[in-house]
């Protein structure tokens, strides 16, 4: 229990570092990009609605104009929630070349000195396709380890489990995630990172459990990304570092 309680904190310390100087900008650029996406797939999605909104109702009596005011509402809802469904996923891929550069900005806040990905915006500029691949490859290991799972939620009397076992996944997906950028900052591969999150069960359920209950929730989830990557770059430095080098 105190290693769950640690892998909270370490989550909960990363919000308390985004708006530090040297490390908001990496927050920042990202998340006014995918705010801008997503304010014009919206404009876009208003616009098209508005004209199919007026096409039905040239057919319909005039009377019955009033049922725009109820279908715009319903437009509405409906877009809050694509927001709340999609908004964190979209963030992942927009932030994803920002992200190594941010656990760099606060790896140097946290010691004083250069992390191995502390690159320039030129270097970070060819970072991109890496990154997006891998996204990918994490989004393959989800689908590997995630379709017993779907099969498990289907069977009678075993299906009793599933919430519980997709809430572990869960928590051990976004530890992975996360935990990602400040150890591949430090050359350390993808299977050699989830070495070191099973040797500190604890710290890494702790962290990912709080990184899942914050996705969930509404508006904080627009920062649990950029939160994440900072809390889990707290974590390398203060914990998985001093496996790693006992390793």
């Amino acid at each position: 229990m105190p290693g769950v309680f640690s892998g909270v904190k370490y989550f909960i310390r990363g919000f308390s570092l985004l708006n530090r100087p040297g490390v908001r900008r990496y927050v920042y650029i990202p998340l006014l990009i995918n705010s801008l996406l997503f304010a014009a797939l919206i404009g876009f999605g208003g616009a098209e609605f508005s004209h199919l909104l007026n096409w039905l109702l040239s057919f319909l009596p005039s009377w019955l104009d009033w049922l725009r005011w109820l279908l715009w509402p319903l437009f509405a809802l409906l877009a809050l929630i694509v927001v709340f469904f999609t908004f964190s996923i979209v963030a992942n891929l927009i932030g994803a070349p920002f992200n190594s550069l941010l656990s760099a900005a606060v790896e140097r806040h946290l010691h004083g000195h250069r992390a191995a990905a502390d690159l320039s915006w030129i270097q970070s500029l060819r970072e991109i396709l890496p990154a997006l691949v891998d996204e990918l490859r994490k989004l393959a290991y989800l689908a590997v380890w995630g379709f017993p799972l779907l099969i498990l939620t289907v069977m009678p009397v075993l299906n009793f489990a599933a919430p519980v076992l997709w809430g572990g996944f869960g928590a051990w997906m976004l530890v992975v995630q996360y935990g990602d950028y400040p150890m591949g900052n430090h050359g350390i591969n993808f299977r050699a990172q989830r070495r070191l999150l099973r040797a500190c069960p604890g710290t890494s359920m702790g962290f990912g459990g709080a990184a899942l209950i914050a996705t969930m929730t509404p508006f904080l989830n627009f920062l649990v990304m950029p939160a994440a990557v900072a809390g889990a770059t707290v974590m390398w430095v203060e914990r998985l570092q001093q496996v790693a080098d006992r390793d």
